[in-house]
């Protein structure tokens, strides 16, 4: 997200200020005019994070109560601030648009990414009768097997993903499917998908304009719902619904230890920031 705005290619919503930065972690400095009862328990000096409509890079930052959440002494600084977007997204995608349960099974395509990573663990401490990802490399198929909990991979270059997981469900497909894809993968999730299963969509990475010839034929032979989402233009209270969500389903695991928050690489402020997106980029 933060590499596309930089680009000019994210459509930014209108309450964003023009710095980047969408989550953060810090100590509550002052609040602004509001009620003891606004203030939903946090005082000045508490240790939080959160999720920020923009402007997470700078110094000092104002954010909505409803999108604040108490920092777990077990999280540092960085491992904090790495997990209101991605977490979040996750959440939304598996739990609120993809009506996820217990005993369920679904499918995370790029396997590998910020937001799969959190959504493997989630399902797996969530009883998801079976996690099944896409991934382009064996390497990252084995990190979501052995570190995050998926039951099998596959890997896009060298397998058809949509026929092995139909062979791993005995023909019945999965559940729910969270894309990031798009067009390339719009036939196989369809095909891939169960009776009345469910496919989020939330980026198109593989683009927007499905083959010709593609069969829709699924979304009333097997009463498929397709959702597109997206989480940065939402209003406050759809996100703060997220947050108590995350803080239901996520927080008291990843204190306890019982899922990990995976940083790449650590930038201090004031050093060589512009190396992080050299490196992302």
């Amino acid at each position: 997200m933060d590499l596309l705005q930089r680009m000019g290619m994210y459509p930014v919503p209108p309450q964003a200020p023009s710095t980047l930065g969408v989550e953060f972690s810090g100590t509550v400095e002052e609040f602004g005019k509001c009620s003891e009862e606004d203030k939903q328990g946090f005082e000045v000096g508490d240790e939080v994070f959160g999720l920020a409509y923009g402007g997470a890079y700078a110094e000092f930052i104002v954010v909505s109560m409803r999108m604040l959440m108490r920092k777990p002494e077990e999280l540092s600084w960085e491992e904090a601030a790495g997990v209101p977007e991605t977490w979040i997204t996750a959440t939304q995608a598996m739990y609120l648009i993809g009506s996820f349960n217990p005993g369920k099974s679904i499918l995370w395509h790029a396997g590998a990414s910020s937001v799969s990573i959190a959504g493997i663990q989630l399902s797996a401490h969530d009883s998801a009768s079976q996690i099944f990802v896409t991934a382009g490399s064996q390497s990252k198929i084995d990190f979501c097997v052995q570190e995050l909990g998926a039951t099998a991979g596959f890997n896009y270059h060298t397998q058809d993903w949509t026929k092995e997981i139909l062979a791993a469900t005995d023909g019945k497909g999965v559940d729910i499917i969270v894309d990031f894809v798009g067009a390339t993968y719009f036939q196989g999730n369809l095909d891939a998908v169960a009776m009345d299963g469910r496919i989020v969509h939330l980026g198109a990475m593989g683009g927007t304009k499905v083959p010709e010839g593609t069969d829709i034929g699924a979304f009333v032979r097997k009463r498929v719902r397709f959702e597109g989402s997206s989480l940065r233009s939402r209003d406050e209270g759809y996100q703060g619904r997220l947050r108590d969500m995350l803080l239901e389903h996520a927080v008291p695991k990843l204190r306890k230890g019982e899922m990990n928050i995976f940083c790449g690489e650590r930038f201090p402020v004031g050093g060589d920031c512009a190396g992080a997106f050299v490196d992302g980029e």
